[in-house]
């Protein structure tokens, strides 16, 4: 039947038929074990499924094996090219009837995964899409399909089978479902029954009938249904989990997975059926991993809450919860009407009713819920009377958890009962009771009361407690949303990109070269710094220019041949954009790479451009580079930016910030703009605040004009008025003042040197431009100023007339909508953003061209497919003519908490990582700037030819050794601390004390030296010991200026794109190597550091790790044991690689311990020599300043008289003749300077015990008087020299373990003794902040905190 029904099919099998007659007996054989593979398996399949027996005991392999079978089905099944002919395999034998009729799929316990991947296999074996042709279907080709099927079985009825007379007359909706065709069909015996069967060619016919009837009755019925719309389930389908599901070890795994067995999950494969199915592929997994981390939140809410049975045996909570609070009340209040159409309610509404008689802080957060928040009901029922409950035993097994269901905030009510709109101001309660109404999933509703009805308790009258969770967890219900959206609608992919995206076809069909509305000409604009530059770039290429040596000067526009590495290179002269300073474009200043320049020229072309960035490559200059050069190649197309993460999007819009765009077309969506450090404000509002009031500017120029030109009337009135004066005034003079100079060119015969200038018309306006305008040298030259100075008037205009919707719109939301959708040609936002928006987006109309994501390794498949649809299709098209992606897929990938749906459903892979492993070309960048050339040796064996950029070799700071250190890198070995080395107070919570007080003590060591603590990250691999680093840091140097926080302390995972000079690494785990194993962790953490990285770790057991090999092996050049250079002090002198001339080695933590709290003391020491020295010389200063002060008056105007008496002598002396006048005020300034922001602080050392009992640091406790007003003192001390100078000790009494150290202090200042310290220590405390440019000398209220100042020891 299939083949009578494809030709070309048909043809394709006759040609392979008559192949195999040519073969010899053996080969035939050999074709007939591959040609028979499949089938025999599906028997062998059958076989052991017949095996089992409905009750008693079942062999788990026989499971298994089962269970593995429909695992490879439906990963058959999922893939176009064994799609096309297993799928016809699965159906002539009838697998699915047989699995269904199964005993295993019966028994409730065995064959619950079996159920489960059944129904996939089902799922996959009815999807929509043409096998052969590879096209989707959509419903009505489905229904179409269906149809033909019911007709042909009423056909055969008709024409064989009398006794079905009336099904075969029957209406095709009446005949189509399962309980008709049940009830029409049970009245044949089994004989007529096989005889429809082989009618219809789904049973092989005649013969002996070795089936049963209920086996061809179910054959029958499944071919012959309806099948459920796919979207149909899905639209009914609950967006928020339940208790079904959340607790499924099947569906919902838990956090470990051996991978041993099979799961009920779908995978992200390389290829996919079509959209529809990419789709719902993402739309499972995201779900599902969703629900992994609220079942996560759930179980560590609930065991906070501690429930027990009370006496009355109810249960009651003994606990409290940051994210949960009991209910006190909880009612329906609306259940409205469903729409035409639906069966479920519109709208389902409920009343929350909490007291947060709590924590002022936690009470707060839960009156800070807003609309759309997510919050989860929960019914628990305890299990014990007692409330003691423990994170590492099974959840299920001490709390029950009845009920859970999810539920979207509209907002708190008021007293009267009212919701509180957002925006108002929030009403003052008389308690702390709270009523918050949210909206129920109206699906979940409708399946509940169906429950209900048919004998079910109500679970909207159970439940018992309400969760919240963190906001920027919470926000899976609206990207599901969006993901379901478009499933619902159209969704079309550019035609160059569709196959390739899909996992088909040639993946180079994509590349530029092959497109065929490529750009042959391109200019590279501000790309090239030089010509030398251009050169350098193409060598190899054959390069035509036309002008001369001293003629090719930058911008360069560029035609490449489409065979021959040939280009042509023009040069060209930028017209002159007017004679204002801030008229002269911003350039850029990176040198980019040969490699470089291709990513840049591959973007600016259409097409799909994929380019991968090992660290610290330039990812980010590329990425701004190319969005510069589209945006002046093309200016009226408008480009999205995606990131990851908001700090990547700060990073690249503050470069773009710095390039030759006009900041009215930049707009960046979402949050997180604070940490773009400008005080510009690049949002939506900020934006049209700025169009606003820069609005305003013009217009006053324009009056500025009109008055220059002498013309009445009120012009600056609006947009629109400025315009009539621009088109008949400023444009009938500019066409005046070139018919004079044709006019006086033509009399002279040439026109002369100052023509321009005797009839330019705006020389009055031009007045305040840096002078003289016209030079009148040559006529050439000022005509190009005249049409610069025209150009700049009529850019005026030109952004006036851009603005004049902004006036016609009054509301500020208008004006956002129209700047995002019109006005802005670079929009930037995160991946996370647009999935959440993406609805409003389309609504709007929003259009872009072009579309560039960083990070692009690092965001989920779904999350870089979202952004690609943020707009409707054109005519049936996609207007995307661009797509660039850049990352580095050897990082991390995107981070997926469960192991199952990381490593089973390949959730973890990217768009940019499957295009990758499809074949698709990419650009790797091969040079990088960002660590030493020691350093860059742990990372770049991962790439295949990463070498270094010229001032990483040559630079200063690179060839200068890392003070205090004899070495660059080094892998220092920790043992255990008191027989423990690594240890987990909660589960994957690791920790490793022995290494978190080795790197903080090394750290304080840097410290000591003088290193910057901006310039020094703590990082680690775990969350755990990431805390555990904190909270010793906060003990150990919170309290104390001279150490103060180091720039961040946070894991591996999330300092990816962040570096710093020097690193310090913790690697925690001591008995197994843990997920540093990923070769791509190991990559990150080796990168991070530009001048200095120290992993401590213990050796043994990463070193024997194969996969961490190449990285170790080079750590492993040094010793293990830490070796340090004391005497120097940052910076030093000494050249990188060159030894120290002495040094100190380091065995173990508490040898480093004891050495820095000893280190520190003689650092104190050499402060109070250094003290005395500095009050020696301030006496000295204070006694000749007195001298200089107590001189007679009269000698001072004897001087002055004859100062003035040699200036009036000099006749020709002239204000704009540089005088030598000496400033004494500048010694002053930088004394002030020394004293700019000073801290006092009281360092009190407690007694020292047994030096055997000794503990991972001395005792030391710090007491700071915070006279700044700022935790963090990195600048303060960030030079020891420096500090040395600025530090003033006034007494140290080591008899009492008592110092006190002033920092900051100037050489004018003086500190007052201990005992008059003391008796103001009250009023000292209390000091109010000073501001940062006060000097302490000029600050009179603050000298009792630092002792009399200069002026009072001098009277």
């Amino acid at each position: 039947d299939l083949l009578k029904h494809n030709p070309r099919l048909n043809k394709r099998w006759g040609n392979l038929e008559k192949k195999e007659k040519k073969l010899g007996a053996r080969d035939r054989n050999l074709r007939e074990n591959d040609y028979h593979f499949l089938h025999k398996m599906i028997h062998k399949y059958l076989a052991v499924l017949e095996e089992i027996p409905a009750e008693g005991f079942v062999t788990m392999e026989e499971v298994h094996f089962c269970e593995r079978f429909l695992e490879l089905c439906v990963d058959l099944q999922a893939q176009l090219p064994t799609r096309r002919f297993f799928n016809t395999l699965l159906l002539d034998s009838q697998l699915l009837v047989y699995s269904t009729q199964s005993n295993l799929y019966q028994r409730e316990q065995e064959g619950h995964l079996f159920f489960q991947l059944l129904n996939m296999v089902r799922f996959y074996t009815k999807f929509e899409i043409d096998d052969l042709e590879g096209t989707a279907l959509d419903e009505t080709d489905m229904l179409t399909a269906h149809y033909d099927q019911v007709l042909n079985l009423q056909k055969q009825c008709f024409a064989h089978f009398p006794e079905l007379e009336e099904l075969a007359l029957a209406n095709i909706s009446q005949v189509d479902n399962r309980d008709s065709l049940m009830t029409y069909l049970k009245c044949l015996n089994n004989k007529r029954l096989h005889d429809l069967a082989a009618h219809l060619h789904l049973l092989e016919p005649h013969g002996e009938v070795k089936y049963k009837s209920s086996f061809i009755l179910e054959v029958l019925v499944s071919h012959h249904e309806k099948r459920i719309s796919q979207m149909d389930e899905i639209n009914s389908m609950p967006l928020y989990p339940t208790e079904e599901v959340l607790w499924d070890e099947n569906i919902v795994p838990n956090e470990y997975f051996s991978g041993e067995g099979c799961l009920a999950l779908p995978k992200l494969n390389l290829q996919f059926l079509t959209l529809h199915d990419y789709l719902l592929r993402n739309f499972n997994l995201f779900r599902l991993e969703t629900m992994y981390e609220i079942r996560q939140d759930v179980e560590d809410a609930v065991l906070r809450l501690s429930p027990f049975i009370a006496s009355d045996q109810s249960t009651q909570f003994s606990g409290w919860a940051r994210m949960a609070l009991p209910i006190a009340k909880f009612a329906i209040v609306e259940v409205a009407k469903p729409h035409v159409g639906e069966s479920h309610p519109s709208r389902v509404r409920a009343d929350v009713t909490i007291n947060i008689d709590i924590r002022n802080k936690i009470s707060t957060e839960w009156d800070s819920l807003r609309k759309h928040d997510v919050c989860f009901l929960l019914t628990i029922d305890a299990l014990s009377t007692s409330p003691r409950y423990s994170p590492k035993k099974p959840f299920l097994e001490q709390v029950r958890l009845r009920n859970i269901r999810g539920c979207e905030v509209e907002g708190y009510l008021d007293e009267d009962g009212r919701v509180v709109m957002e925006g108002f101001e929030k009403p003052k309660y008389k308690n702390k009771m709270r009523t918050v109404r949210v909206y129920l999933d109206v699906n979940q509703y409708q399946a509940d009361m169906e429950k209900t009805i048919k004998g079910g308790y109500d679970v909207y009258e159970t439940f018992s407690v309400i969760m919240r969770r963190k906001p920027k967890e919470n926000n899976f219900k609206a990207v599901l949303e969006t993901i379901r959206d478009m499933m619902n609608t159209e969704c079309v992919v550019p035609s160059w990109l569709h196959d390739i995206f899909l996992g088909y076809g040639d993946p180079s069909n994509a590349h530029y070269s092959n497109m065929p509305d490529n750009t042959k000409t391109i200019d590279f604009n501000d790309t090239f710094l030089n010509s030398d530059h251009l050169m350098e770039t193409f060598i190899g290429y054959e390069i035509k220019c036309d002008v001369g040596p001293e003629k090719q000067v930058k911008p360069f526009k560029i035609t490449f041949s489409d065979k021959a590495a040939n280009i042509e290179v023009v040069p060209y002269t930028r017209l002159n954009p007017g004679p204002y300073p801030y008229n002269k474009p911003k350039e850029n200043v990176v040198k980019f790479t040969p490699t470089q320049v291709e990513a840049i020229k591959a973007g600016c072309n259409p097409g799909l451009t994929m380019v991968v960035g090992p660290p610290g490559t330039g990812k980010t200059d590329v990425a701004v580079q190319i969005i510069n050069n589209i945006y002046h190649n093309f200016p009226h197309q408008r480009t999205l930016i995606v990131t990851h993460s908001n700090q990547a999007l700060n990073q690249l819009f503050q470069k773009i910030m710095g390039l030759d765009i006009d900041e009215r077309h930049l707009l960046r969506l979402g949050h997180g703009e604070e940490g773009l450090g400008t005080d510009k404000d690049f949002s939506k509002y900020g934006r049209v605040n700025y169009i606003l009031a820069h609005r305003l500017e013009l217009l006053e120029e324009v009056g500025r004009l009109q008055q220059s030109l002498g013309v009445s009337g009120e012009v600056t009135y609006t947009c629109e008025t400025a315009g009539y004066f621009n088109l008949y005034q400023i444009k009938s003079r500019w066409e005046e003042f070139k018919r004079q100079l044709k006019k006086q060119g033509g009399a002279e015969g040439g026109n002369g040197p100052g023509d321009v200038k005797e009839y330019f018309p705006f020389h009055v306006y031009f007045s305040n431009a840096p002078q003289p305008v016209f030079k009148g040298e040559s006529f050439e030259e000022d005509l190009d100023v005249a049409e610069g100075c025209y150009r700049h008037i009529q850019r005026i205009f030109g952004e006036l007339e851009e603005f004049r919707a902004f006036e016609l719109m009054r509301s500020g939301l208008d004006r956002a909508n129209y700047l995002l959708v019109k006005e802005a040609k670079i929009i930037a936002m995160t991946c996370t953003h647009a999935a959440l928006t993406r609805r409003n987006l389309v609504k709007l109309g929003f259009r872009y061209d072009n579309i560039l994501m960083e990070e692009a390794a690092q965001i989920l498949e779904i999350e870089t497919f979202i952004p690609l649809l943020l707009q409707e299709p054109e005519d049936g098209h996609n207007r995307l003519k661009r797509v660039v992606l850049i990352g580095d897929h050897h990082q991390l990938p995107p981070v997926i908490k469960n192991m199952a749906f990381q490593k089973y459903s390949n959730m973890e892979q990217s768009l940019f990582t499957r295009f990758i492993r499809l074949g698709v070309p990419a650009i790797e960048l091969d040079k990088q700037g960002r660590s030493r050339e020691s350093l860059a040796n742990l990372y770049n064996w991962r790439y295949k030819k990463l070498g270094n950029l010229p001032h990483v070799l040559e630079s200063p700071e690179y060839l200068t050794a890392n003070p205090g250190f004899t070495f660059d890198f080094q892998l220092i070995n920790v043992e255990d601390f008191n027989g423990v080395g690594e240890s987990e107070p909660n589960p994957y919570f690791y920790q490793n004390l022995s290494e978190a007080e080795y790197v903080v003590a090394v750290y304080m060591y840097m410290r000591l030296l003088g290193y910057p603590g901006e310039k020094i990250t703590i990082l680690t691999t775990y969350n755990g010991q990431k805390h555990l680093i904190r909270d010793v840091v906060k003990q150990r140097c919170g309290d104390n200026p001279v150490f103060g926080f180091p720039n961040t302390i946070t894991t591996v995972d999330r300092y990816q794109g962040s570096q710093n000079d020097y690193i310090l690494l913790s690697l925690v785990r001591t008995k197994a190597v843990g997920h540093l194993r990923d070769v791509r962790r190991l990559i990150v953490a080796m990168s991070r550091a530009r001048l200095g990285l120290y992993v401590f770790a213990r050796v043994g057991v990463f070193a024997n790790c194969y996969e961490l090999t190449p990285a170790f092996n080079q750590l492993l050049l040094h010793p293990t044991d830490l070796h340090l250079c004391p005497d120097e002090l940052f910076p030093t002198n000494r050249k990188a690689g060159d030894l120290p001339p002495k040094g100190r080695i380091i065995k173990n933590m508490p040898e480093m311990s004891k050495f820095v709290y000893d280190f520190y003391y003689d650092v104190i020491e050499r402060l109070m020599k250094e003290q005395e020295r500095d009050e020696a010389r301030l006496k000295a200063e204070q006694k000749q300043q007195k001298k200089e002060i107590e001189k007679p008056a009269e000698e001072d105007a004897e001087v002055a008289e004859k100062n003035m008496k040699e200036m009036l002598s000099q006749p020709f002396l002239s204000f704009d003749q540089p005088t030598d006048i000496h400033d004494d005020s500048e010694s002053d300034e930088e004394d002030d300077q020394g004293a700019e922001s000073g801290r006092a602080i009281k360092i009190i050392a407690l007694p020292q015990g047994d030096p055997q009992e000794f503990e991972p640091f001395p005792h030391v406790k710090y007491e700071e008087e915070n006279l700044e007003g700022s935790k963090k003192q990195d600048e303060e001390t960030s030079d020891l020299q420096s500090s040395v100078s600025d530090m003033t000790i006034s007494k140290v009494e080591k008899e009492k373990g008592v110092m006190e150290v002033v920092e900051g202090a100037s050489d004018s200042q003086v500190i007052k003794d201990t005992d008059s310290k003391n008796t103001k220590d009250t009023d000292s405390k209390n000091t109010k902040d000073t501001d940062s440019q006060d000097s302490i000398d000029s600050n009179k209220d603050e000298d009792d905190n630092f002792g009399p100042s200069l002026d009072e020891l001098m009277s």
